[in-house]
């Protein structure tokens, strides 16, 4: 009888503390446009105005001198500002691997698609690097095998556009056959392996470059490929890049 009256009770209890069920009726919602009629906040704008001026002093020092206007399609197959990025990445990003590894770049491979602005003949600033590689990228070095540098040569053949290369020199034939292929100078070696300096996005199989993807080994330099474009601008003082032949076809 004693268990029969806890079980009963134990049923009012759970009864009564069952809750509700609730639905959704309806969803509202309102677009705020930000534009010129919204009053600025004086008190914010206050606190906000030196750390605005100082960034954009920042952002606007002159680190260089650019000879000629450079975009990413003054040239079929390699472009004056894609030619500089990727020399700029060689030139830096190599004593960098180097102290770490002992070990030198091969060459270099970064993406058309990457390269977000032009670049205006005249003043070269700090916000030019930011406009051109506007991403948080990072510079990272693989070790491929020759089978993995095979596969990337026929990914430029069927891409056949301007994407930055340095340290490889690619001409090909009327009907997209490799004529010449050289590292550093060199043929492909098919003993050795090579080290490649690209960025973590393409690492990860971007713009489908997926023969990065089973590196042998990775290096990540914690080296940004924006501020290594500022770095490079206040070392060079003059930048003078033109299309050339990197990457040529009859």
């Amino acid at each position: 009888m004693k268990i029969l009256f806890k079980t009963i009770f134990l049923l009012i209890v759970l009864a009564a503390c069952k809750q509700n069920e609730y639905s959704l009726a309806q969803i509202e919602g309102q677009q705020i446009e930000i534009n010129d009629s919204i009053v600025n906040n004086v008190v914010f704008d206050s606190v906000l105005k030196p750390y605005r001026e100082h960034v954009e002093d920042q952002l606007s020092e002159v680190l260089a001198y650019n000879v000629r206007a450079m975009n990413r399609t003054d040239g079929p197959l390699n472009s004056s500002i894609g030619n500089m990025m990727a020399d700029a990445v060689m030139e830096l990003a190599n004593p960098v691997f180097n102290s770490q590894t002992g070990k030198d770049i091969d060459f270099v491979l970064l993406n058309f698609g990457g390269i977000r602005a032009t670049m205006g003949q005249g003043a070269v600033s700090r916000r030019t690097a930011f406009e051109i590689m506007p991403f948080e990228n990072e510079v990272v070095v693989l070790e491929l095998m020759p089978k993995r540098i095979k596969e990337m040569l026929e990914y430029l053949k069927t891409e056949n556009i301007a994407h930055p290369i340095s340290g490889i020199k690619f001409h090909l034939d009327k009907n997209n056959e490799i004529l010449e292929l050289k590292i550093k100078g060199n043929p492909l070696d098919t003993t050795k392996t090579y080290f490649v300096a690209t960025s973590d996005y393409l690492k990860n199989g971007g713009d489908r470059m997926y023969f990065f993807e089973d590196a042998i080994s990775e290096t990540t330099l914690d080296y940004k490929l924006r501020n290594l474009f500022i770095d490079y601008f206040i070392k060079k003082d003059t930048i003078d890049f033109m299309s050339d032949e990197r990457f040529v076809k009859n």
